[in-house]
């Protein structure tokens, strides 16, 4: 656990850091990875498939807003579907535009939820977005969830009608009156939408209540009650969901949530301490639960520098030893001793 918790703190320090290049290559793998899906799924308008345009528009995301790739992502699904049919174009282009008046007053900050949703139903697991937005968000993130479920399932209605709408300009009302009907006719998004808005809210819930183990609890929870009530609702609407798919769905939502709740919920409730203080007016009853930490190891670096010469040491000569002065006659004294004087005399 402790070499987890050095790699998670080293995880955060090293983005911490190099956020400024980290964030903006996420922005541009997420609108590449977007655009692509957007080009093999509908596809009706060639030129949007083009790679230059899709590589400059991922970068002009990138420096951009998050945002932004919501809306270049509606951008590119209105081009598609006008190039299909320019009536169901208006149809699309009215409900994209009543998503974002929702969002915009709802959850202005959550567009990255508005465009995995529908992400994540490509890859066939919608079943993490609920109990990753209900751990990380709040009851408003629910209105996110739905509408990245309205937008899949809109799309998802014009790739099955289009030998329907395309081609046949006769009957305009019809083929609009069409893609109205399958869409409010659809019996799966209906049931996500009420069973992807229930655990949102119910895993905010749990996961703020003041026990042990409250995000646990709350993603566990979240993941039982999204199988439960698509599983009935599925059955009660007959809308043909996979069993398969929504239990593997649901567990990988617990273990996507646990990640989540590692780097950002990581506490130790072995060493849960309550404190009790009052003042003039108010008693106070603290539980405190410590984060778990791992104490950064201090190094320390000596400096050694090799560019300077090593000068040889001298052995310092021994003094001489002491004379006594006063029994010291100087007549015995040698000249050597003072060394040759006629010298200066001359």
């Amino acid at each position: 656990m402790t070499r987890l918790l050095e790699i998670r703190d080293n995880i955060k320090v090293l983005f911490s850091k190099y956020d400024v290049f980290i964030i903006p290559v996420l922005k541009f793998l997420l609108a590449l990875i977007m655009l692509i899906m957007l080009n093999g799924r509908l596809g009706y308008m060639s030129k949007l498939g083009n790679p230059g345009i899709v590589i400059i528009v991922s970068l002009a995301c990138s420096f951009l807003p998050t945002g932004a790739i919501l809306l270049f992502g509606a951008l590119f699904s209105m081009g598609h579907v006008f190039a299909l049919s320019p009536e169901v174009a208006i149809v699309v282009g009215f409900i994209f535009l009543l998503i974002y008046l929702l969002y915009l007053r709802f959850t202005p900050g959550e567009s990255l939820c508005v465009v995995i949703t529908p992400m994540l139903f490509v890859f066939h697991v919608p079943y993490v977005i609920p109990v990753v937005m209900g751990l990380i968000g709040g009851p408003a993130s629910a209105l996110s969830v739905v509408c990245g479920v309205i937008i899949y399932f809109t799309l998802h209605v014009v790739t099955q009608n289009a030998a329907n709408v395309s081609g046949d300009l006769s009957d305009i009302m019809g083929q609009i009156r069409l893609i109205i009907d399958s869409l409010l006719g659809n019996k799966q998004m209906l049931v996500l939408c009420v069973a992807f808005a229930i655990v949102t809210i119910a895993v905010f819930i749990i996961r703020r209540l003041p026990i042990e183990h409250c995000w646990m609890i709350a993603m566990i929870s979240g993941a039982v009650l999204c199988m439960v009530i698509t599983l009935i609702g599925g059955l009660v609407t007959n809308a043909g969901f996979s069993i398969l798919g929504i239990i593997f769905g649901c567990i990988l939502s617990v273990g996507v949530g646990k990640v989540i709740e590692f780097f950002k919920f990581c506490v130790d409730y072995t060493r849960t301490e309550r404190v009790q203080f009052e003042d003039d007016e108010y008693y106070y009853y603290v539980k405190a639960v410590p984060k778990m930490n791992v104490s950064a190891p201090e190094v320390k670096v000596k400096n050694i520098n090799r560019s300077r010469e090593r000068r040889p040491i001298r052995p310092s000569r021994p003094d001489p030893a002491p004379m006594d002065t006063a029994e010291m006659d100087t007549t015995e004294l040698d000249s050597s001793y003072f060394g040759d004087t006629t010298e200066l005399d001359e």
